[in-house]
């Protein structure tokens, strides 16, 4: 029985192969921590636990508004405040609403975020510090897709903040 002697190429081949496969699992680390901390719009989300002490807290007195009765032509805006009242800076992002015709905008420091409305995937996030306040402007633009009669729309705000995720603001109207 003969047994098989690797010559030079196949040692070389070998060490190529097994390059290429430690390389891989290295790039696929970077990606995993990369996700587990999570960015947006070049800055980095810190994740907290509930059980953290320090970690932010979103303050939200009303998320829900009637606008009133409106024509299918006219442009109405509403604001709502988030207060952070934790220890810990509150980051806001991927912003988005559930239709077209209703955008959000986040205000922090008099500085204002791009426009966000049901498909925009756009990266951006805002940092609200402990004790400071962000404004959510929800705007409605029946036009855009024309129905009358009762309607309810809203605008959702990502936030690093364990207990509340997932920020909802609502607007109701009468489109005539």
């Amino acid at each position: 029985m003969k047994y098989y002697q690797p010559t030079g190429a196949d040692k070389i081949i070998f060490w190529i192969i097994g390059g290429f496969v430690v390389l891989i699992l290295i790039l696929i680390g970077f990606v995993a921590r990369g996700e587990s901390q999570g960015t947006k719009g070049g800055e980095t989300i810190q994740k907290y636990e509930t059980s953290d002490t320090d970690k932010p807290v979103v303050q939200v007195h009303e998320n829900s508004k009637d606008i009133g009765r409106m024509n299918v032509k006219d442009e109405r805006t509403t604001d709502f405040t988030i207060k952070n009242t934790g220890r810990r800076p509150l980051q806001l992002f991927n912003i988005t609403s559930s239709c077209d015709c209703t955008a959000g905008q986040v205000t922090i420091n008099s500085v204002k975020s791009p426009e966000f409305s049901m498909h925009d995937k756009r990266e951006w996030s805002g940092t609200v510090n402990p004790g400071e306040t962000a404004t959510v402007s929800v705007v409605y633009r029946p036009q855009i897709m024309p129905v009358k009669g009762d309607i309810s729309r809203s605008v959702y705000v990502q936030t690093n903040d364990p207990k509340n995720d997932r920020l909802t603001f609502t607007i109701q109207t009468f489109v005539e």
